[in-house]
């Protein structure tokens, strides 16, 4: 099997499973013309992203790193204000973790799913930050743990380096019940970690 065959097969699935939808491709549109660098999530775990927030009845998201809003777009079926629901998404721009204690000061309702899609060796201190803004029965989804395998390389980057440190951590977090999903596609070789929480049953 080669990169070829993934895409090949994601292309296909896409295809029958991932209606056409000019809203998320205007999104890619605006983030090329920006100048932003492709690597927004496929459309594949856009539609996962979008069925977990579903399975959840999620009421409330919170996604860090957003990019060109392509995967903000499957977690809220809309783009802003183009869509008329602005008044229901806060956009919050600078570092993530001065937003996370703003959240925390804040005090509002527990976020029923966060997807964290930022700066890697930042991870860690991403998903305890998110912990501590979720409930029993929240889920954390954190995007590009595998690297093309660069988590179990010698020698390691410092990203590569961080994702262990966070598999370490969650790994023996009993607030936390975790797995990785390995992914093979048009975006090459990844994985994401999928952590709901609450006690492990």
């Amino acid at each position: 099997m080669n990169e070829t065959t993934w895409s090949n097969v994601e292309t296909y699935f896409d295809a029958e499973l991932i209606p056409s939808d000019a809203t998320l491709n205007d999104a890619l549109r605006a983030a090329a013309a920006a100048g932003l660098p492709a690597i927004q999530v496929p459309p594949s775990q856009g539609k996962l992203l979008y069925l977990l927030a579903l399975a959840q009845r999620s009421e409330r998201v919170l996604e860090i790193g957003t990019l060109g809003g392509y995967s903000t777009l499957w977690l809220a079926r809309a783009n802003f204000a183009r869509a008329g629901i602005d008044d229901r998404i806060e956009l919050r721009l600078g570092p993530a973790l001065d937003s996370f204690a703003e959240l925390r000061a804040a005090k509002g309702a527990p976020f029923d799913l966060v997807f964290i899609d930022a700066d890697k060796v930042n991870n860690l201190a991403y998903v305890q930050a998110a912990l501590e803004l979720t409930r029993e029965g929240s889920l954390i989804v954190v995007d590009n743990v595998v690297r093309e395998g660069a988590v179990v390389a010698e020698p390691r980057d410092a990203s590569a380096d961080a994702v262990r440190r966070l598999a370490e951590w969650v790994g023996k977090e009993p607030r936390l019940s975790a797995t990785v999903i390995q992914t093979v596609g048009t975006k090459g070789y990844d994985g994401f970690l999928l952590a709901r929480v609450g006690p492990a049953s």
